[in-house]
């Protein structure tokens, strides 16, 4: 994969970027100290890298065009297309969010232990606030403006407020870019961050289960519009402390492969037949539903592992630094995209549809390594803004080599 001549990647953006120093804090008893060697390391930093790459493709699942209006949408969900799609949304794509929370909580000690809380909080905000409410911005020019034309149907602004929490996620999930409360969310984790890493770990495990519960109970408070993010932040600080992230990683994909396996059957017995019978508590679908979640990241954090000891390490840890920009732009390019393509395959239900379905995440990857690559050539500032910090001048990255990802 070749790099962008006048831009290096950066390490100082926090979620959706590659590794931190493996360095955390030791200035608390509660927390553990990094055993694992240099080499183990370097495998380490690959493996987020790797992780972070496949959990963004996998969100553009989640989103994928499908030309049809809710209601519609909702009477194919039983045929084969509809449940193809419910496949690669429930039983691969929702467990990305939770591994970036988990990667987040590991990587946020690192953080706080080179900066210290008074600089890490305007930091994650630079590197996290600022391009979310530039790219809602965008989001709304864009995709709104398109549907003001007549282009597309698309969410439009009604009201001031409805303006302004679509910018800034303040008290609901976005309308347009749906993915942008999860930066949110991140944010308010790492706003508590300097707190939750001085608690102990049985602390922890009761702030863990608290959010446990909110997530589960399906009650709605403005702190966390997804609670469960915070619920698996905190899992990543104790995976940390209690350097889990190897021993997880090196268990034999068979036990992980069952328990997903077992979970997806739950899942696909529930969605074509349990419901129907009666098997509707919403307790328990959402505790399944978390469940599955949390077995998906496991089972993906597994491959990751794997992957970061392969050839394909170099190409995909290649990917990892536009992986931000995915994220973030994905949205914008369905909602303008997805509608000229779809003239040529139809919308879910025509016979062409599961190939595009298919191939969305590579075509949203390609168009992102386009949108950085003309970024990091027409305004390198831009492209570091925009990617969260993962797009830099050469001039400004300074740290050890032996840091960097580690590359075969």
């Amino acid at each position: 994969m070749r790099r962008v001549d006048r831009l290096r990647t950066g390490r100082n953006a926090g979620i959706l970027q590659s590794g931190t120093s493996p360095r955390i804090l030791t200035t608390s008893a509660s927390t553990a100290r990094d055993p694992v060697s240099a080499g183990r390391r370097r495998h380490l930093s690959s493996a987020i890298g790797i992780a972070r790459v496949l959990c963004i493709l996998g969100i553009v699942y989640v989103h994928a065009w499908t030309g049809l209006p809710g209601g519609d949408l909702a009477r194919l969900n039983d045929t084969p297309q509809g449940i193809l799609r419910w496949a690669l949304i429930d039983l691969l794509g929702r467990g990305a969010v939770p591994l970036l929370s988990v990667i987040s909580g590991w990587l946020v000690a690192a953080s706080l232990a080179r900066r210290g809380w008074r600089s890490f909080l305007p930091a994650k905000a630079r590197t996290i606030i600022l391009p979310m409410i530039l790219w809602n911005a965008f989001a709304i020019v864009l995709v709104s403006g398109a549907a003001r034309l007549g282009w597309i149907q698309a969410p439009m602004p009604t009201t001031l407020w409805w303006t302004i929490d679509e910018l800034l996620c303040l008290a609901s999930p976005n309308d347009i870019n749906v993915q942008m409360s999860f930066l949110r969310d991140l944010f308010v984790c790492m706003l508590l961050a300097p707190l939750l890493m001085r608690l102990p770990n049985w602390a922890l495990g009761i702030a863990a289960l608290v959010a446990l519960a909110w997530s589960v109970s399906g009650v709605a408070f403005v702190l966390l519009l997804r609670p469960a993010i915070l619920l698996f932040f905190i899992a990543g600080i104790l995976a940390r402390r209690r350097d889990l992230a190897a021993w997880v990683a090196m268990q034999p994909m068979a036990v992980t492969g069952v328990a997903y396996a077992l979970l997806a059957a739950l899942q696909i017995w529930l969605e074509t037949a349990g419901i129907a019978r009666g098997v509707d508590n919403p307790l328990l679908l959402s505790s399944i539903d978390l469940a599955m979640r949390c077995v998906t990241a496991l089972f993906f954090w597994s491959i990751a592992w794997r992957l970061a000891g392969s050839r394909f390490t170099g190409a995909l840890l290649g990917l990892e630094p536009f992986a931000f920009l995915m994220f973030s732009a994905h949205l914008i390019m369905i909602w303008l995209g997805g509608p000229l393509i779809g003239r040529l395959t139809g919308p879910l239900g025509a016979p062409l549809y599961p190939v595009f379905l298919l191939v969305q995440p590579l075509l949203v990857l390609a168009a992102t390594l386009l949108l950085g690559r003309l970024l990091a050539a027409t305004s390198p500032a831009l492209a570091t803004v925009l990617s969260g910090g993962r797009l830099k001048p050469a001039a400004e990255v300074d740290r050890p080599a032996d840091l960097r990802p580690h590359t075969r």
